[in-house]
């Protein structure tokens, strides 16, 4: 047998026969036909709700004439409202106006390039592109699930599904499915190891140790929003990066001991026709390749740390030597960019799947191809915010919605839990999370903004939300994917089996994520560099 190949070897078959027509398919209690009953209704409820919306863009375009005819129907109602910081008097600017359709038509183009999240997105996926196309990613998940011993192959996977989410869609496509053949080789149901990896994934969307694309995508949606209110307000892409590592490890626990004491229990013993297959370790290329990239990040990460830790280090803010206001904390997403880029291509020259700079750019192109559908999302998004922000509609809907929720008398964390959960029921009927930011945060953070509330802390309560009904949610992207992953189980699998077993992780993440935040909240920790909970 070749040293680079390991085969895991399944654990003994159940000997116990069925019994004549009995379904072999599943092991289930009697309750459950009723209940799948019972959420395929509601699904097919959700189902055609989310059907009747338009497209993401369209919806945006919509919005964004929308804003138009508003403002001048609220201009010639003389509406107003008092800025309560400043006192100044706010009314709505008529867009239909002849000045107004002249800078409808002339900042266009500049409402579209100068959207915030656009160019970090781009920025930053071109390097993941590479450290994605050169083979480490994939790599390194195998290497994680695969090494790991038996007792602790649960956590490991789905921590391994909410580390790989820094990097796209790879859990999805890489991830989900081997979860699912790891449990199966090793003689579990085969879909509590798919639903594992597909919680971690996108059930723990907003965790992770590192700083993905959807960090620079929803602060520079943010920063959009909070300029509404304060123009000089900026929004660091790693403002949320601790409590991300925190929740890291609480979404490890929480969706180990929910696939441990529900979801296994629940599916019982696989009866399927499906047969465990071989389980190969890491080929001495792609050993060597990540021999490569730890070297190479290694250094990096000395290159960085000797430019933050001496007091004058050259990564310091000049003057101040501040590391907050830092060329670091600024530059993060190049730092995405560059690092990711040098220990892919490390990677590749290690394992011979880069051979030349042809490689390379052919990696970057990849990832463009992709974001091809979110330059169109982002070109009608950007007018909708641009537009928002001219007409003064979104300060007077935050300025009159923050009247109400102080008069409410809620403290914090109810206003925080709220919010969670009103995030977490849109996410049903909209699945991408920055789309539904984009239309979200120019209404809520300026509301909140306006009680004395961080834009910073109103976009983790926005992701908690958004994370934990994603793997419930059939607007979600790859929810059509993880069904046919499923079906390759269990034939009869649908939308109905996958809600049913992934329900229980919606329910374990939210309530477990609500007290992680609130006892965050109360502790007052800062949510990353530079962004506290208050505003001052």
């Amino acid at each position: 047998m070749d040293e680079d190949k390991k085969k895991i070897v399944p654990s003994p078959p159940d000997t116990e026969e069925t019994p004549p027509g009995e379904e072999v398919k599943r092991d289930q209690d009697s309750d459950t036909p009723k209940e799948a009953k019972l959420i395929a209704r509601f699904l097919a409820i959700v189902e055609k709700v989310g059907n009747t919306l338009p497209h993401p863009a369209t919806l945006f375009a919509l919005f964004a004439i929308a804003v138009v005819f508003l403002s001048w129907g609220f201009s010639l109602m003389g509406l107003q409202v008092q800025h309560p910081g400043t006192g100044e008097i706010i009314q709505p600017v008529n867009l239909l106006s002849l000045e107004g359709i002249h800078r409808i038509i002339t900042e266009m183009v500049t409402n579209f390039t100068g959207f915030a999240p656009l160019g970090v997105v781009l920025v930053a996926m071109l390097g993941i592109g590479i450290a994605e196309s050169s083979g480490l990613i994939g790599a390194v998940l195998r290497l994680l699930v695969v090494s790991a011993p038996r007792r602790l192959i649960t956590f490991v996977v789905v921590l391994s599904g909410v580390l790989s989410n820094a990097a796209s869609e790879v859990g999805y496509v890489l991830l989900v499915p081997l979860g699912a053949i790891i449990f199966l080789a090793i003689g579990r149901h085969p879909i509590a190891g798919l639903a594992a990896a597909f919680a971690g994934v996108s059930g723990g969307y907003s965790a992770n140790l590192v700083l993905g694309t959807v960090d620079p995508l929803l602060a520079g949606l943010s920063q959009e929003a909070a300029q509404i209110v304060d123009p000089s307000y900026l929004v660091n892409p790693a403002c949320n990066w601790y409590f991300m590592i925190a929740s890291t490890f609480l979404i490890g626990v929480a969706g180990t001991w929910t696939t441990e004491k529900i979801v296994i229990p629940r599916l019982g013993k696989y009866k399927g026709n499906q047969k465990p297959e071989e389980l190969r370790n890491l080929t001495s290329e792609e050993k060597r390749g990540l021999l490569f990239a730890s070297i190479t990040s290694i250094a990096l990460i000395g290159i960085v740390l000797f430019g933050l830790i001496p007091e004058n280090g050259f990564l310091r803010e000049p003057g101040t030597n501040s590391i907050l206001h830092s060329p670091f904390m600024k530059g993060i997403v190049a730092f995405i960019f560059i690092s990711s880029a040098i220990v892919g291509i490390a990677y590749g020259l290690g394992a011979g799947t880069i051979r030349n700079d042809s490689d390379v750019m052919k990696g970057m192109g990849k990832a463009m191809e992709r974001l091809g559908l979110y330059l169109v999302l982002c070109f009608f998004a950007a007018q909708f915010v641009a537009y928002f922000k001219w007409t003064n509609l979104g300060l007077i809907v935050a300025v009159e919605g923050a009247k109400v929720l102080k008069a409410s008398g809620l403290g914090p964390i109810p206003l925080m839990i709220v919010f969670v959960i009103f995030a977490a029921f849109s996410n049903m009927f909209m699945g991408s999370a920055s789309a539904k930011w984009a239309i979200l945060a120019p209404v809520f953070i300026p509301m909140f903004m306006l009680l004395g509330y961080t834009p910073e802390l109103i976009q983790v309560a926005y992701r908690i939300g958004d994370s934990v009904t994603n793997i419930i949610s059939p607007m979600m992207s790859y929810f059509a994917l993880i069904v046919a992953f499923m079906t390759q189980y269990d034939e009869e699998a649908g939308i109905g089996t996958v809600i049913a077993t992934m329900l229980p992780y919606t329910i374990v993440f939210l309530l477990s994520w609500i007290v992680f935040f609130s006892i965050w909240i109360l502790l007052d920790i800062p949510l990353g560099p530079s962004a506290g909970l208050f505003l001052k």
